[in-house]
């Protein structure tokens, strides 16, 4: 199912009903200020356990990102040093994702490689699906291979196309980028970026 969103002034009822689909433990996707990404409700074991199978990701050896709405209630899901928050927060809402120890209201398949990425992304649909939700959401880029056409990884009636059969819903939010997030390792205490992608991590 595709369904249209804008950046403002979507229908509340549209809203409504893809949270009550990740509610309910179904898997979206969604646009970002990147690629499109696939998701689902962070703190549901079998719907994150879904995502890993349809992206053939084993969490013992990749670590898993969410998105949350904002850093309000970073603690519950990571831990966070004042220095990485003053970093974070110049930085986000952005195109970064921010490796970090995990906390304690992850479930457990975050916690075997013993940290989460952080994405608090510069696109108002699913940082709106987010605030709703109240909850973070488990997120990964679409999985796309080279050899493919490009349009499949930002056209969202091709996704649609693609993946439909695989997820409960495709946000169309337009057309959308090929450029990853940067990866900035924060485990350490020093921020380290690991992959540039499209943010410019300004300093704090």
């Amino acid at each position: 199912m595709l369904l249209k969103l804008y950046e403002k002034n979507n229908n509340p009822k549209d809203i409504e009903q893809i949270v009550q689909v990740l509610r309910d433990g179904g898997v979206v996707i969604y646009p970002t200020d990147t690629v499109y990404a696939i998701g689902c409700h962070a703190l549901q074991v079998r719907a994150v356990e879904n995502i890993c199978r349809i992206k053939d990701i084993d969490p013992k050896k990749k670590s898993l990102s969410i998105i949350c709405y904002d850093l309000s209630n970073i603690s519950e899901y990571a831990k966070v040093e004042n220095s990485t928050f003053k970093l974070m927060k110049k930085n986000l809402p952005g195109a970064f994702t921010f490796i970090l120890a995990a906390g304690g209201k992850l479930p457990k398949i975050f916690k075997n490689r013993k940290e989460v990425g952080i994405r608090v992304p510069d696109n108002n649909i699913i940082r709106e699906i987010c605030r709703q939700l109240d909850a973070p959401i488990l997120t990964t880029t679409i999985p796309w291979n080279e050899k493919e056409d490009i349009e499949y990884l930002t056209t969202p009636e091709l996704i649609d196309e693609k993946f439909g059969y695989e997820v409960d819903l495709v946000v169309d939010g337009g057309i959308g980028g090929i450029e990853p997030s940067t990866i900035v390792d924060c485990t350490s205490g020093e921020a380290e970026i690991v992959r540039q992608g499209k943010g410019i991590l300004e300093e704090v």
